[in-house]
């Protein structure tokens, strides 16, 4: 195996036999089903030809063996190397390389090999293929109106789908490979004259030092490198599987992390409030976006803050107005409140864990059975009170309204916390949970970018742009806290 290893560091050989041993023995040729090679002789010339089924195109891999095949006909007068790179192969995505494991690293992503005996470099050939899906919306981000395609698992489409809204030739596109076993191309992508030069620097620098075998899960593993260890449950990036809303941020200053295999596009540098933010605002009326950011907030708010403050509430009737009396506990269940909750959260996780690995035509069903049972049921049996019940539901509803799925994942963790806090230390737990919260969000940067800019450090006009949609007409400028070279949109 060693050996194998450091035969990949080897040069290519003028012997056709030599690099065929290597090669076949690196590649497994004869063991794995999916590596082949064919061996056509031209002007008294071993040429060796390496593909991977399923990734060569198969219709050009047919039509080059047609076209040597042809080849063995005639006289090849001079450089036969040079009359097939230049004249005899119809196919204009070509390279050369030197050394065998550039040669098997080309042939691994889906590319074609060809050696050549008594020639030091092989000729690679760029008709890899993938296999994926049409672009779709994405069912996270959906949209009445506006584009409905989304990206897909194929990083060459992902990348067109961005050019096609920027057609700037000042969109950079940077790729590097991470992982030794699993060479996984990862795109970093960003506006040259607009992009912070030291943001760029600083992300392309973490992927290099990613050292890893690697990385199957994809962007989220890039994430996990990028931005270090950190058991703080808040997003620190933004991802987006919409090419409008990829283009957005690029145009803003953003650079973006697109990863092989993944529809998930990496939004680079990002605040808490750019994770509230949805693509249906600004595909209406100023006015109706406007009003659909705050209905969200509301939406937000009311996931995080309703049943803390109900349990604190029930704890301390004395702090109910005489108008808000009916909010109270009117039926106690067979267990302290408390519990309740506790209980109703992990019954609300696992019935959105269920629903995601039940069948499509068995999802009605599921849900079915979770209303009648869960809910019904468990208020007649005196499991849960009915209040429990209604302002779990609110609050999952709340949930399911945060456009990051990565956000609302943390609004209920820090929901429990505030629940356990209110309900064991009452009113100063409460306060106390709130404090440090908001004193762990202050602390956290994205990439030496605040978390809670606008609101910390204060930013009028980002604060601004934050609690209103306001007209793209008026938006002059890029926001501060991206640091971008070109701050004027115009």
């Amino acid at each position: 195996m060693a050996q194998a290893q450091e035969s990949l560091k080897s040069p290519i050989t003028e012997s056709a036999e030599e690099n065929k041993s290597h090669l076949n023995e690196a590649l497994g040729v004869g063991v794995t089903y999916d590596v082949g090679v064919h061996e056509i002789t031209i002007g008294g010339k071993e040429i060796l030809l390496y593909y991977i089924n399923g990734f060569a195109d198969n219709h050009l891999v047919t039509m080059i063996l047609r076209d040597l095949n042809d080849l063995k006909e005639r006289e090849m007068q001079g450089d036969v190397f040079e009359l097939l790179y230049h004249r005899y192969i119809p196919y204009y995505q070509m390279a050369t390389v030197k050394t065998r494991n550039e040669f098997i690293d080309k042939l691994l992503v889906g590319q074609i090999g060809l050696i050549i005996e008594g020639e030091t470099q092989g000729i690679i050939l760029d008709a890899k293929i993938f296999p994926g899906r049409t672009p779709e919306e994405p069912d996270t981000e959906r949209v009445v109106r506006g584009a409905h395609d989304g990206f897909t698992e194929t990083l060459v489409i992902n990348t067109v789908l961005t050019r096609r809204r920027i057609r700037d030739e000042r969109l950079r596109f940077e790729i590097v490979q991470i992982g030794q076993r699993s060479k996984t191309d990862v795109a970093i992508a960003y506006l040259q004259d607009v992009a912070n030069p030291r943001l760029v620097k600083e992300l392309k620098k973490r992927l290099q030092e990613i050292h890893v075998d690697g990385i199957p899960m994809a962007e989220k593993t890039v994430e996990e490198f990028i931005i270090g260890k950190s058991w703080n449950p808040f997003p620190l990036v933004r991802y987006t599987e919409r090419p409008d809303v990829a283009a957005v941020h690029l145009l803003e200053g953003h650079v973006l992390v697109y990863v092989d295999t993944s529809p998930s596009v990496m939004i680079t540098p990002t605040t808490y409030f750019h994770h509230v933010q949805h693509a249906e605002e600004f595909r209406q009326r100023p006015v109706v976006g406007a009003y659909l950011r705050w209905v969200r907030f509301f939406g937000i708010l009311a996931s995080i803050f309703l049943l803390p403050l109900w349990i604190l509430l029930d704890l301390h009737p004395s702090y109910v107005p005489d108008e808000l009396d009916f909010i109270g506990l009117k039926q106690k269940g067979s267990i302290p409140l408390l519990a309740q909750f506790l209980l109703a959260e992990v019954g609300m996780d696992l019935m959105r864990m269920a629903a995601i690995h039940t069948p499509t035509p068995l999802a009605t069903a599921m849900g079915l059975i979770a209303a009648v049972l869960v809910g019904e049921v468990a208020i007649k049996v005196g499991l849960f009170s009915p209040e429990v019940i209604l302002y779990i539901a609110v609050a999952a509803v709340g949930t399911f309204a945060t456009p990051s799925y990565e956000l609302g994942l943390a609004n209920r963790l820090v929901r429990i916390f505030l629940v356990l806090m209110t309900g064991i230390f009452s009113v100063t737990g409460l306060v106390a949970s709130l404090v440090a919260i908001l004193i762990v969000l202050a602390m956290t940067r994205s990439l030496d970018t605040p978390y809670l800019w606008p609101f910390i450090p204060f930013d009028f006009q980002g604060m601004k742009d934050t609690i209103f949609r306001l007209p793209i007409p008026l938006k002059g400028s890029r926001p501060g806290v991206i640091k971008a070279q070109n701050t004027s949109r115009q």
